[in-house]
């Protein structure tokens, strides 16, 4: 089946959300290793969180759902630990530990939204 140009649209419109939100998660990461305040601000961690939201609702499709949910679980665990672990090992490492937090706040609620995806198909009757 072809797809209509408005799918297409919203499509490009999640492969940007994901590249947008790595994009960022760099610039944070570039931002603390030049000497700057990389800081997770509420309006960095809304953005993130918003583009994670457009990711996990546009990009991730049926067939896909656990795969993505397995993915994720590991990599917000991981990214948060690493995190923890970068900051433990003084201010050379801090802007690693930007970056994966992050990519921690970006990942979870696409993780979110997948997994709410995954209870309806689960609890529905189709």
């Amino acid at each position: 089946m072809a797809k209509t140009a408005k799918t297409r649209l919203w499509s490009k419109v999640g492969v940007w959300s994901y590249v947008v939100g790595l994009a960022i998660a760099v610039i944070l990461a570039l931002v603390a290793l030049f000497g700057g305040d990389a800081q997770l601000s509420g309006w960095t961690v809304g953005i993130l969180a918003v583009l994670g939201l457009i990711v996990g609702l546009l990009n991730i499709g049926d067939e896909e759902v656990q795969l993505f949910l397995l993915a994720a679980i590991a990599f917000v665990v991981a990214s948060s630990s690493m995190a923890a672990i970068f900051n433990a090992l003084g201010s050379s490492f801090d802007w690693l530990a930007v970056f994966m937090s992050a990519i921690a706040v970006f990942t979870a609620p696409g993780a979110l939204v997948v997994a709410f995806k995954a209870l309806y198909q689960v609890g529905s009757d189709d």
